[in-house]
């Protein structure tokens, strides 16, 4: 049989449809029919000026606005020979690194949801809620933030953010082994996810796999320790990777595992952040009065929460980008499904297609 999950399914995680064949409940083929959110990002970046592209870079991976303001704006901050402020380098790293607990602790959630469990899903986003909490009261807003400007930022640090972030870092920290009792090693999850959907490490190399995904596979790649941008590489953090504690190396399970873990070393990164950040510093300091990079082009990669984030940006001279280009972690990690899916029962590829954490704003662009 041919059957079709999706376009409108709550497991695909947004307007996604699968085209699976099946031989009874085993899956033989799954073809993934994209575009259906598709709204035409980099054509409309040819008609807009490059201020004008950051709310725009927002609506891509709509979880983790945050991480796209910073891919796009260090890329076109590059291009132009511009060099921010130490205190704005730091606002952005915690931003950055709230933004990624916040996406990982949908994603867990929303898996959960996946799997049949639905109270974690209420613990998940309850405390992302209190993350939510520190953007709006820094910029205004809880989802699209247009926070990071080219040459800075759009708004300095509140009075008392820094306390609010210290709280909820110390609130938050000792949720991570709730999380775990009700979820992680729950006999049910861990039964529906260990050894299903391996991913091993060569394939997920081949298909350009990367973040969470690739890490879950075994391979210690991470852009903020490879290729360190901004300030990170005056932080100590870890990466975690898949080592198959309760099934393979690379199957749904570490690749839950690896999220979970990341969310505790993102807390060590923010701690460290808040207390190496200076004082003072004016966050508009090097604002550019037109951004008008030289002609050119640049491709500059970061560490979203789904992994390798590039933005690549041809510059004619003009105050309106010749050609922006988005590299989409998301979309690599929907290619490989049918890798991974074929040979395992209907049930378990939303288990798999949950693990992979995709989003389609990202994906269709």
């Amino acid at each position: 049989m041919v059957l079709n999950i999706g376009p409108q399914h709550p497991s695909t995680h947004g307007v996604l449809r699968l085209k699976v064949k099946t031989d009874g409940e085993i899956v033989s083929e799954i073809t993934p029919i994209i575009g259906y959110l598709h709204r035409c990002f980099e054509k409309h970046c040819e008609n807009l000026s490059y201020e004008q592209v950051i709310p725009y870079t927002d609506r891509c991976d709509y979880i983790a606005s945050m991480n796209n303001n910073f891919g796009y704006v260090v890329a076109v901050e590059e291009l132009m020979g511009i060099e921010v402020p130490e205190r704005v380098e730091y606002i952005r790293v915690i931003m950055a690194e709230l933004n990624r607990i916040a996406s990982h602790l949908l994603a867990l959630g929303t898996y959960g949801l996946d799997i049949g469990a639905f109270t974690p899903f209420l613990y998940m986003f309850r405390d992302r809620e209190r993350i939510l909490d520190l953007f709006e009261m820094t910029c205004g807003a809880r989802l699209l933030y247009n926070y990071m400007w080219v040459g800075g930022l759009s708004h300095d640090l509140p009075v008392g953010f820094v306390e609010a972030a210290y709280d909820f870092l110390d609130y938050f920290e000792p949720q991570v082994k709730e999380y775990n009792d009700l979820l992680t090693y729950n006999k049910i999850f861990i039964e529906r996810t260990a050894d299903i959907g391996v991913l091993p490490a060569e394939v997920a190399i081949n298909y350009g796999v990367t973040g969470p995904n690739l890490r879950g596979s075994g391979v210690a790649w991470d852009l903020r320790k490879a290729e360190p941008y901004s300030v990170y590489d005056r932080f100590e953090f870890d990466i975690p990777v898949g080592k198959g504690l309760v099934g393979s190396v690379g199957d749904c399970w570490d690749r839950y595992w690896v999220r979970v873990q990341e969310m505790l070393e993102s807390v060590k990164i923010i701690r460290q952040a808040l207390q190496k950040m200076p004082s003072e510093g004016d966050v508009h300091a090097a604002l550019p009065k037109k951004v008008r990079p030289p002609k050119g082009s640049i491709y500059k990669r970061t560490e979203s929460p789904r992994g390798d984030l590039g933005y690549y940006i041809i510059s004619s001279g003009k105050p309106v980008p010749f050609r922006i280009k988005m590299r989409s972690p998301a979309f690599t990690a929907l290619c490989v499904l049918d890798e991974i899916a074929r040979g395992w029962m209907i049930s378990d590829v939303l288990a798999i297609l949950g693990s992979l954490d995709i989003v389609l704003g990202e994906i269709d662009r």
